[in-house]
């Protein structure tokens, strides 16, 4: 593996000493709790939307199962490493930090590229399905050139919001959260007196087969991405106290989200196994209480998307900016706006990219960002314990409350998880992944290349934060 000496600018990581905030960031109003919240709520969930298929692809009772129990096989050990380490390391750049601290910088700019393709090409499928979402309501945006004229406006709109500031962002998130997640309260109250809990112990209909891989797929997709909000961790206020309270807040909102409204619709309406795909929310809402709930439900849907996407992007743009203050990528690609203190250059980069993608059929590219997305984490769980035994003495203002080899197993459980995503995958997700990561490995040495050719300017652990440019 690499070590801090692969790179000939860089003579010690640059975490390896508390430095003082960036210059720009200071000036601009940090992330406080509430907003941080419901970023990391974004980031992994943006309410029950999508959690229909595990009913049809196993039934009712292992549905509201899986929603309970695997929280504590993957989200927890993910949310706990998470934690630890945001506080241990809280700059820009999360995950990136983690691997290029325990690894070094080959390692380190291979975990970037890994999470930032998986990260910026889900960032695409949001304008889609939101798309998805409003043809219901409005059929012109079905297809054609009314189709992709608004992914185009949906898209530009978003990241013109997240330009002007994270707090903006992050009060944005809060009002989204509540809006998407409102109408299922409602669904969930009116739900209550037609329940009738002998449904929630179904196995599902006689006949109708088990489709394991898209039952953990589903709950795989709907309880990850903990460690996104990672890479915003220069930006909130107090972080080493902040980032564990909103990790748990986050989770507790996003498990009742998940298990209250599907509890309610299950046990509020017969069981017709092949109904249950994404979207079915909104026709169980129109079955409960009338039409007007499941146009309010398909609203939320939408306000749901962009929430989504605005935690993604702040995710991609700030990751690219804890890079080049990493010296893994140019200086320039942490550029600061003058106006908004915004990475600008992250979120032009990142929405360009969304733009090109969204225009293409990507199923198999999705299944290839899965895969990527798995790699990263085997790789920041190989962090986190090599981080324990390198550097057992460095100050962690919330730590993980067990021994090493609790942290084995506690690792081991979702690693077994993830290996398994990566062995259902489709071979052309494989080889496009493959590629992918090629891609990265080129690009690493490319860097290389040009520090060492003085092509680009790099930040240097010697200028500490001074490195980074202003629009």
């Amino acid at each position: 593996m690499g070590s801090p000496s692969d790179s000939p600018t860089i003579s010690r990581p640059l975490l390896d000493r508390t430095l003082p905030p960036p210059p720009a960031a200071s000036a601009a109003k940090k992330l406080s709790l509430l907003p941080l919240v419901f970023l990391i709520y974004f980031e992994v969930a943006g309410g029950p939307y999508g959690e229909e298929p595990t009913v049809g692809a196993a039934g009712p009772l292992l549905a509201i199962l899986g929603f309970l129990v695997f929280p504590f096989i993957w989200s927890i050990p993910e949310a706990l490493v998470t934690a630890e380490l945001a506080t241990a390391f809280p700059g820009n750049g999360g995950y990136v930090i983690w691997a290029h601290r325990a690894f070094g910088p080959f390692w380190g700019s291979l975990m970037g590229s890994w999470k930032f393709l998986s990260g910026v090409i889900n960032l695409a499928s949001y304008p889609v399905l939101c798309m998805d979402y409003l043809k219901l309501v409005i059929p012109i945006f079905s297809s054609g050139a009314p189709r992709y004229i608004a992914i185009f406006v949906f898209t530009l709109v978003l990241s013109f919001l997240n330009y002007t500031g994270l707090t903006i962002v992050g009060y944005t998130a809060v009002s989204l959260g509540v809006a998407s997640l409102l109408p299922f309260a409602v669904l969930s109250v009116i739900a209550i007196p037609k329940i009738d809990p002998a449904r929630w112990i179904s196995f599902g209909e006689k006949g109708v087969a088990k489709d394991w891989t898209l039952f953990f797929n589903t709950l795989f997709w709907n309880l990850n991405f903990w460690d996104n909000a990672s890479t915003l961790a220069g930006e909130v206020e107090e972080p080493q106290r902040t980032f564990p309270k909103a990790l748990f807040s986050a989770g507790l909102l996003t498990c009742l989200g998940y298990l209250i409204p599907l509890m309610a619709a299950t046990g509020a309406i017969p069981l017709d196994q092949k109904d249950w795909v994404d979207g079915y929310f909104a026709e169980v809402a129109e079955i409960i209480a009338g039409k007007w709930l499941k146009i309010w439900i398909e609203i939320g849907a939408v306000l749901s998307v962009g929430g989504l996407y605005e935690a993604q992007l702040s995710s991609c743009a700030y990751q690219l900016l804890g890079m080049a203050n990493l010296a893994i990528l140019p200086r320039s690609f942490g550029a600061r706006s003058v106006w908004f203190s915004t990475p600008w250059v992250g979120i032009l980069i990142s929405t360009l990219i969304a733009l090109a993608v969204s225009y293409m059929n990507f199923t198999d590219i999705i299944s290839s960002v899965n895969f990527l997305y798995s790699l990263g984490m085997l790789l920041e769980f190989a962090s986190f314990l090599w981080l324990r035994r390198k550097l057992p003495t460095i100050k962690r203002p919330f730590k993980v409350p067990i021994g090493m080899m609790g942290l084995v197993i506690m690792c081991l459980v979702p690693s077994g998880f993830l290996i398994y995503v990566m062995t259902v995958a489709p071979i052309a997700a494989c080889v496009l992944s493959a590629l992918l990561t090629l891609l990265g490995i080129m690009w690493y040495f490319f860097m290389k290349l040009c520090r060492s050719r003085m092509w680009f300017q790099f930040c240097s652990a010697d200028e500490k934060w001074d490195c980074e440019d202003s629009e």
